[in-house]
């Protein structure tokens, strides 16, 4: 059985932390930081136990960032490999999931005096990454912030590049959702244009969650950026381009596929059918069809199904899956099969009664066909 996750934080890993930040910092008081870092520790998970961590700094370091900051900067190991992983437990310093909570400190001792802070967070960032810890920075003062974003950008380090993109996503997963680029990315899009042509494929990712971010309450924008960026891209941006619109070309949003060159089909679709018109839950649905390219031209094509699935209150809810992505020959048939597994999954619960098989090309239903889950 792999290791539960939440033990990237440890006892080791905070004995070594206080023993660091002794000899950067002889007042500190080391049993003090342990004690309260690892009480009750194995009954907290991941998060828990790296807000514990924080408040342990909190009470055992000076509060005044001027003071504090230097002393974490001592405390740090070598930066972490580019999109290479975080956790380095032989370094003599700081690195890794330790950097969370260090981070996490800046943003509730900091607020105040950004500007240190930011010198700070800057060098955490190259350990793991301070994204979450500069979102507090962005809501008490979203102007200055962006500034500082804005030099994060031309930054020579790609890990500060990337936490200028990283930092200002939207929706960021497990961190504070910043309303204000949701209503108005604009802001955030002037960072992204500066690193859209990033050398580091770490980067470049992050400006496409950032745009996919940002593509889930603005489609249309993101639509018209796609369109603007692939003018003369370079196959890098295509890429970046591509997987910034993933949320998008799957809801099916036809000025994003026609932004990425994906127009009507002229085809045929037939022979559509399912295995059986009853499936039990555990079991698979088993469906197939054909597709004709009637065109003497070949057409690039976004293969996909979806599934509506029966909610609590008896109307049906699609979950859009991939088929394939590529190019019909001129007049070429495709002969898809596709065995699609509905088991109990931890997501979704599952409800007895007519569900449908959809199928789409190019965000277009080609047509869809009932059948019967039984629990």
């Amino acid at each position: 059985m792999p290791e539960p996750f939440k033990n990237f934080f440890n006892i080791p890993l905070i004995e070594k932390m206080g023993a660091l930040l002794c000899n950067a910092y002889p007042a500190f008081d080391q049993d003090k930081f342990i004690a309260l870092a690892s009480a009750d520790f194995e009954n907290l998970e991941l998060k828990q136990r790296s807000n514990q961590i924080r408040d342990a700094l909190v009470a055992t370091l000076p509060n005044t960032i001027d003071v504090s900051g230097p002393i974490l900067i001592q405390t740090l190991g070598s930066q972490a490999p580019i999109d290479g992983g975080t956790t380095q437990e032989q370094d003599s310093g700081l690195s890794g999931f330790a950097i969370m909570p260090m981070a996490d400190f800046v943003a509730q001792v900091g607020l105040n005096n950004p500007t240190t802070s930011f010198d700070v967070l800057e060098e955490l960032t190259k350990r793991f990454s301070a994204e979450f810890a500069v979102r507090p920075f962005i809501i008490a003062n979203q102007e200055g912030a962006m500034r500082q974003f804005a030099k994060w950008a031309k930054s020579k380090n790609a890990h500060v590049r990337r936490l200028a993109s990283e930092g200002c996503r939207p929706l960021l997963p497990w961190g504070i959702r910043l309303q204000a680029f949701v209503q108005d990315p604009t802001p955030v899009l002037n960072i992204l244009e500066k690193l859209k042509d990033d050398p580091e494929e770490y980067v470049r990712r992050s400006v496409a969650n950032n745009l996919n971010d940002i593509a889930k309450n603005q489609p249309d924008l993101v639509a018209k950026i796609a369109k603007d960026w692939l003018k003369g891209a370079t196959k890098n941006r295509e890429r970046l381009v591509r997987h910034a619109c993933r949320t998008l070309i799957k809801q099916g949003h036809q000025p994003t596929l026609e932004a990425l060159g994906y127009q009507a089909l002229d085809a045929r679709f037939s022979d559509f059918e399912v295995q059986s018109d009853k499936v039990k839950l555990g079991e698979a649905l088993v469906f197939q069809f054909v597709i004709e390219n009637k065109s003497d031209k070949p057409q690039p094509i976004i293969l996909d199904y979806a599934i509506h699935f029966m909610k609590a209150n008896g109307t049906l809810a699609p979950k859009v899956f991939k088929l394939k992505t590529g190019t019909l020959k001129p007049h070429d048939v495709l002969k898809i099969k596709k065995t699609h597994m509905i088991k109990p999954i931890t997501t979704r619960t599952f409800y007895p009664g007519s569900h449908k098989i959809e199928i789409l090309a190019n965000g277009k239903s080609l047509g869809s066909l009932p059948f019967i889950l039984e629990i």
